[in-house]
């Protein structure tokens, strides 16, 4: 059994020092971090001034340099999710972020703006929905892993033994994971999905959890990190685990997402699809000489490509990738360079498996799915899943997974994961005694519609935190079927989604390098670049544009003495809207909302 993290804490604040006293029965530890030193250590209960300030918080993420100096943030309310067996699982929903220095008098005034400007983008991903923590339970590893792990693994405590890949907090426990004797007050947050319900069916009760995990690798939002970086980790990469507990029977199904996992990427450029660009350090030639596409590749990124699956393998054995995007039009160059690049691996642990979804679901036509599930069936029941039985005794194992992608890894993937775990858990459900035999779960009218709607929180979550927005396609995950009222939610979530992809996500893929610590704050920096000022030209095309259109609309309803006169006005103004908008999509790029602080062109 790991070493727990202290549950219950009490800040108590003095000018000098913050104290972090374990309320825990039976407890005496507190730890010091002095606000002048910066030092951590550990003391005990008399250590504590009676003319402290004390509140109680519910854990420490971690610490951060920012201009003024160092910053405590603290988890101060939490909700109960639900009991993964018998161990409390907590969602964080309020942050404080507290300041070492008692004033920040000693900064100039350009010092002030960044430092608010670094606290606005801490709390713009604290403010994220989605962040999970236990202090009794691992929630980074899935339940195969922890089966298959050593004695000595299973004394670790939390922060040392926790998958890095998913600590959302790891940079900024950096300095607890280097003293061992405070491990005990550091949890491990992850980010991502959880929801555990309590269902019934025949009478017969068990828990049924939904966890997805988000790794904090190659992290980002959707236009500004797509594909995957030196080291194989990709973009928007998500473990989810479906858990069934019944009688003592444990029971899970791993699946996996993530981007096309070689170097592409999608700058956004105010066009509401920006065309996909594979990486120049792959290919020197024509996309459309595919054969000399297929040499570059093997030259320039079969590195990265191998290591993803070399990862993927180790981690989760045989590979299924389900790639979902569109095999004509913009997208189509991605499917045929994945093709190529997975026969050019040359391992039989690893299929290829593509299913254009737009064009067989086009016109409603989402029963065609089912001709993807009747492809994959052999693979699934080869893979199987993992189960345990009441005496805690390995009965299967899952040998593989499914990596499903589309472009973004979210709507049409969230979808055809739901269906896939939809198999496995009747399954699941007909080897432990829940269902008979010849009953199907979608004939579980209650159930069913639990499951549906978990499946579509889970989607809406996974999609916030990447793209800003709700998932489409939602109201087939819900319902099974598509209608029009989720055709005008998707057009209305779409729009939300060009905004902000457009005008608001440098800062949001900003305040994520910052949290994570791909970009470190030095007092000696200048970060004059946080405050560039747009060129006039930014402000005023956009103005020129609206106002020629306005004018242009007014001529229409105000018409002249002569319609050769209406005509004449309406041609100028329109002329000069539409070749106003004409200069600002062509310069797209300079217009969007870019990150400052890690330029991603050199990152990918």
């Amino acid at each position: 059994m790991a070493a727990a993290a202290y549950e219950n804490l009490k800040l108590h604040t003095t000018p000098e020092k913050f104290y972090f006293e374990a309320c825990d029965n039976g407890c005496n530890d507190v730890l010091t971090i002095d606000r002048v030193s910066n030092e951590i250590t550990l003391g005990v209960k008399k250590d504590v001034p009676p003319s402290a300030v004390t509140r109680s918080v519910y854990g420490i993420m971690g610490t951060i340099r920012l201009v003024a100096g160092m910053y405590l943030i603290v988890i101060t309310k939490k909700q109960k999710v639900g009991e993964l067996f018998s161990h409390s699982v907590w969602k964080a929903t309020d942050f404080n972020i507290i300041s070492y220095k008692k004033t920040v008098l000693h900064l100039t005034e350009m010092q002030m703006l960044d430092n608010k400007t670094f606290l606005a983008m801490l709390n713009n991903v604290l403010n994220t929905d989605g962040f999970y923590f236990s202090a009794t339970y691992d929630l980074t590893h899935t339940l195969q892993r922890l089966a298959n792990t050593s004695p000595e693994f299973q004394e670790m405590t939390l922060l040392e033994r926790a998958d890095q890949r998913f600590v959302w907090n790891g940079y900024l426990l950096r300095e607890f994971a280097a003293q061992p004797e405070l491990h005990r007050f550091a949890v491990p947050v992850i980010h991502g999905f959880i929801i555990v319900k309590h269902c019934s069916i025949n009478g017969k009760y068990f828990d049924w959890t939904v966890l997805s995990r988000r790794s904090c690798f190659r992290a980002g939002v959707r236009y500004y990190v797509r594909g995957i970086d030196s080291e194989g980790h990709a973009a928007n990469f998500v473990e989810t685990e479906q858990i069934v507990q019944y009688n003592g029977y444990k029971a899970s199904f791993v699946q996996t997402r993530g981007s096309i996992p070689f170097f592409w990427s999608q700058r956004p450029n105010l066009r509401y699809k920006p065309k996909p660009q594979i990486s120049k350090s792959m290919n020197h030639e024509s996309l459309s000489n595919i054969a000399a596409l297929g040499q570059q590749i093997a030259l320039h990124a079969m590195d990265g490509f191998q290591r993803h699956f070399d990862s993927q393998l180790i981690s989760y054995g045989k590979q299924v990738i389900i790639n979902l995007v569109d095999q004509k039009g913009p997208e189509k160059s991605l499917e045929q360079v994945f093709s190529k690049m997975t026969a050019s691996l040359g391992n039989g642990m690893v299929k290829y498996c593509a299913f254009d979804f737009h064009k067989e679901c086009s016109r409603m036509r989402w029963d065609r799915l089912q001709i993807l599930l009747d492809r994959v069936a052999d693979q699934q029941d080869e893979f199987g899943y993992f189960l345990v039985d009441p005496e805690g005794k390995m009965i299967l194992q899952q040998d593989g997974t499914f990596r499903t992608n589309c472009i973004d890894c979210l709507d049409r993937t969230n979808v055809v994961q739901s269906l896939i775990a939809r198999r496995s858990i009747q399954s699941q459900l007909q080897r432990i005694g829940v269902l008979h035999v010849s009953q199907r779960i979608d004939e579980q009218a209650e159930f069913e519609k639990i499951y549906k709607n978990s499946w579509a929180d889970n989607a809406n979550a996974c999609a916030k935190q990447y793209a800003g927005t709700g998932a489409l396609k939602t109201d087939f995950t819900r319902t099974g079927k598509r209608t029009k009222w989720g055709l005008v939610m998707d057009g209305w979530n779409s729009m939300i989604r060009y905004y902000k992809n457009n005008f608001s996500d440098g800062f949001r893929q900003d305040s994520i390098d910052l949290f994570l610590g791909n970009y470190v704050v030095d007092e000696a920096d200048n970060l004059a670049f946080l405050h560039d000022q747009k060129e006039w030209r930014f402000l005023a095309l956009p103005i020129i544009m609206v106002v020629a259109f306005s004018m242009c609309i007014i001529c229409l309803l105000m018409a002249g003495d002569t319609w050769t006169e209406t005509l004449a006005y309406v041609l100028f103004w329109g002329s000069a809207s539409f070749g106003t908008a004409a200069i600002i999509l062509f310069n797209g790029k300079e217009f969007v909302d870019a990150p400052r602080l890690v330029q991603k062109e050199k990152m990918d």
